[in-house]
């Protein structure tokens, strides 16, 4: 067994269990992987262990990897999608290449991935990044303009809105995090009322996914407690 192998066991052990904690059932939580920084052999090794869902920061990056992985076997469903702050100039590589973009925080960026997503790929997926606590160095949109921007996006064509994502500031202790993460999932649960029939929500990472599966996560994004410590990035990707 490699060392991914085994991290992906454990990471996928502590998401049953926080999920038998909060009540849930562990098939209704998703690990997404995140490879961002780490080699192609690295999402090799974690697809030979069965992991499916990756997610990519840097778009270039990202998307050299989708290309070579999908040169390996391309019959193997693999799933990626852009979670890094999405700059205009980068839409068009991440319509074509990506199934899923978590990180539309204005309009704009869901206009042009809606216009330049490719004839004959399927609808991409989207979140909408909410920045719930207001840290002044996260993205995001801020909540009170949330409605009308998901508004928005629902109307566009060749997206499809999903859910919310949100990477809060870090803060100690479950009941804390549970607390944020809570915030977020008021926003989700408001939207739905409202008849957007949402169905992900993108919180948690190595270091509180039990909080955020406790509040509600469908979806928990895992890099380092799999990968390891992140190598350096190449100046330019």
């Amino acid at each position: 067994m490699t060392t991914i192998e085994a991290n992906l066991q454990q990471v996928q052990e502590r998401i049953a269990r926080s999920c038998q904690l909060a009540g849930r059932d562990a098939k209704d939580v998703t690990l997404l992987a995140v490879s961002k920084t780490f080699d192609a052999d690295a999402v090799r090794q974690a697809q030979a262990a069965g992991q499916r869902v990756f997610g990519e920061n840097y778009v270039q990056e990202g998307v050299e990897k989708i290309q070579l992985l999908r040169l390996d076997d391309p019959a193997i469903p693999v799933e990626w999608h852009c979670i890094g702050p999405l700059q205009s100039n980068k839409s068009r590589l991440v319509a074509e290449h990506f199934d899923w973009v978590q990180s539309v925080d204005r309009l704009k960026i869901a206009q042009r991935l809606s216009e330049q997503r490719p004839d004959g790929l399927p609808h991409l997926q989207v979140c909408i990044q909410v920045n719930v606590d207001g840290g002044a160095n996260k993205s995001g949109v801020v909540p009170g303009d949330l409605l009308a921007l998901a508004q928005s996006v629902s109307r566009l064509p060749n997206i499809r809105l999903r859910g919310l994502m949100s990477v809060p500031e870090p803060v100690a202790g479950f009941e804390a995090q549970r607390a944020v993460f809570l915030q977020v999932k008021a926003l989700f649960d408001d939207l739905n009322a409202r008849g957007f029939a949402l169905d992900t929500l993108s919180l948690g990472m190595s270091d509180d996914l039990d909080a955020a599966v406790a509040a509600g996560s469908t979806m928990v994004r895992v890099g380092r407690a799999i990968f390891g410590s992140r190598p350096a990035r190449n100046a330019g990707v």
